[in-house]
Order: structure tokens, then C-alpha cells, then sequence
């Protein structure tokens, strides 16, 4: 018997931004280690559907959930709706976010709050709702943000994106020492140029040449790593941040 997959089924694993790309991958391996997962999506409603029904359909639990991360009302009447009925998460995966690129000069205040208030302030909006109810489990905790590889080196024309990037490390480092006491681990997953639909032509042209690896990454192997840090082995790993770039520095 697999202990641990028995052991996390009892656990429920939320993951943001799951109808696409690194957060419907990172859902599959979840549920593949025996979680239990939420799915949250904000403009994909189909697609997380979709995936909550493959799932179920493999004899594991999955639901989903929508509301908008930039905003902190929606967040916690969502969050705290759906913990009240179903019970706190034992872990979260922070991964909803969006780019608006363009060259600093150019970049209009509002491409700058969207990509702040979505990739940055989601940290707060999201988690501070799930803390407490994930301390009362007295369980321990895994928490997984998922930044870049621009928030560790900066991009050109990721000004905007870049810093909000950066700071979601911050926070996880600063997050993992408040809550290491409560064997809550908090770490960060900094993807390199990724094939998803995020990576914008001019991102691609820029990066893949500084690339040693010489090719984009697949979402599966950033999930790859969300997975084991939400695995059992990786109880001892908190306030880091691991690079899936393929080599990029």
C-alpha cells in the first residue's frame, strides 16, 4: 500500500489559475499523489470543468471554484464560502497570474496595477483567508508559489511583471518563517520560458537564446516540482526558491 497516497487523501490541495497550463498540470500530478484538489479559475470555467470531470472520473476529489485574485472581497467570500462547506486546505498553490508586456516607456498605469495586483496581490488576497484554517488542522501545510525567472533576473519589457514576480518571492521567504513553527512549509517554483500561452513572441525571441537547454519548458515539469514540494519528502524544504528554466541564469 502506497501510505502516502492514502495519507493524502484526506488532504485538499487548493491550486489558482488550474484551468490552464503549469495549474492544470500541477492539478493532475496532485491528484495523481491521492489529493484531494480545487481547482479556482477566473476566465477558463470550461476548461477547469473539464479537468475537475477527468479527475473524478479516476476515482479522486475535485471541484471547482471562480473568482477574480485582484480582488479581495470576491477572495475571501469565495475562499471562506467554500471552506466552510468543505473543510480548510492543507495546501495551496499560488500560480494565477497575467502578463501586460511592453517596454517601460511606454507601459501604461494600468498594464502596471493589473499585473500587481493580480501576480503580487493575490498573495495576500488568496492566502490570508486559507492561513488560519490551515493552522486549526494541526496538520502541517504545504504553500507553493509559483514566480519566474524574471523575478530573479528581470526581463526587458517585464518591468511590471518582473516586480511583481520578485516581490511573491519575498513574501514566501518572509510567509515561511511565520509559519515554520506550524510545520507549514512556504516555497517558491521559478519557471524559465514555459510553453504556455502567457509567453508572448518577443519574451520567446529574447530568452530561448540564453537558454543552455535550448528549448521552452513543459508544464509538466514545473508541476513536476510543485508536486514534490507538496510530497511528504519535501517536509524539511521551506523558504526556498527552485529554478525550472532550463539552465537560464
Amino acid at each position: 500500500m502506497n501510505t502516502a497516497f492514502e495519507e493524502n487523501r484526506n488532504r485538499t490541495i487548493l491550486i489558482t489559475g488550474a484551468g490552464t497550463g503549469i495549474g492544470a498540470a500541477a492539478a493532475r500530478r496532485l491528484s495523481g499523489a491521492g489529493f484531494s484538489v480545487v481547482l479556482h479559475c477566473r476566465t477558463h470555467r470550461e476548461n477547469a470543468e473539464n479537468l475537475a470531470r477527468e479527475i473524478r472520473e479516476q476515482g479522486r476529489e475535485a471541484r471547482v471554484i471562480s473568482f477574480d485574485v485582484a480582488d479581495t472581497q470576491a477572495c475571501e467570500t469565495a475562499l471562506n464560502e467554500d471552506i466552510q462547506a468543505h473543510g480548510a486546505y492543507w495546501g495551496v498553490v499560488l500560480n494565477a497570474g497575467i502578463a501586460r508586456d511592453a517596454a517601460f516607456p511606454a507601459m501604461e498605469h494600468e498594464a502596471w496595477q493589473q499585473v500587481l495586483d493580480t501576480d503580487l496581490g493575490s498573495f495576500y488576497n488568496v492566502l490570508r483567508p486559507c492561513i488560519m484554517p490551515m493552522i486549526h488542522l494541526r496538520d502541517g501545510g504545504r504553500i507553493v508559489v509559483v514566480s519566474s525567472v524574471s523575478g530573479i533576473t528581470g526581463n526587458r519589457g517585464q518591468v511590471n511583471y518582473s516586480a511583481a514576480k520578485a516581490g511573491l518571492i519575498a513574501a514566501a521567504k518572509s510567509l515561511a518563517v511565520e509559519l515554520g513553527k506550524r510545520k507549514i512549509t512556504v516555497n517558491a517554483v521559478a519557471p524559465g520560458v514555459i510553453d504556455t500561452g502567457m509567453v508572448s513572441e518577443e519574451v520567446r525571441e529574447h530568452a530561448l537564446p540564453l537558454v543552455p537547454l535550448g528549448r521552452l519548458g513543459d508544464p509538466e515539469e514545473v508541476a513536476g516540482t510543485i508536486a514534490f514540494l507538496c510530497s511528504r519528502d519535501a517536509a524539511y524544504i521551506t523558504r526556498q526558491v527552485i529554478s525550472v528554466n532550463g539552465g537560464m541564469c
